[in-house]
């Protein structure tokens, strides 16, 4: 029988980092529907500012999150260079706008530090924890706390 502690321990999860307004991000790949290359949205008026618009992806419409803006790191420009993550949490699907997709990496678990006390209150409500992937600082995001609720979107 194996000791679970052990396992506990050693857990790993698989996650896809990537750039927003220059720094660097992350999220679980167990989130993550496809990657695509930057096309226009579609604005919908009365819904919050960091929200770019829609798209529609196969008959599906989702909106399009200005990940930069929502974490308050200023107003994204997108261009050909850009890219939209598709994620599904907890039922909800959502593009997230970002510079670019760096890389897919197996992270332990247990090396992953809490944000520094010294970020804002806003920083702390979406960033989940810290992870130093070689030699740089990766914030893991709280993918349930970033995306519009319904309501938000409908509003």
């Amino acid at each position: 029988m194996q000791d679970t502690s052990v396992l506990e321990k050693t857990e790993q999860r698989e996650i896809v980092s990537f750039r927003v307004a220059d720094q660097d991000f992350c999220i679980d790949i167990g989130h993550v529907r496809e990657i695509r290359g930057w096309s226009e949205t579609t604005p919908l008026p009365h819904t919050p500012e960091y929200v770019k618009g829609l798209v529609n992806l196969r008959g599906n419409v989702i909106p399009v999150i200005d990940l930069a803006h929502r974490l308050g790191l200023g107003h994204t420009d997108p261009g050909e260079r850009h890219v939209i993550v598709i994620t599904v949490c907890e039922e909800r699907t959502a593009g997230l706008l970002v510079e670019a997709v760096s890389d897919i990496v197996t992270v332990d678990c247990a090396e992953m530090k809490p944000p520094p006390s010294l970020t804002s209150s806003a920083a702390r409500e979406v960033v989940e924890g810290v992870f130093v992937i070689r030699e740089s600082l990766v914030r893991m995001i709280d993918l349930a706390r970033v995306l519009p609720s319904e309501a938000e979107v409908a509003e």
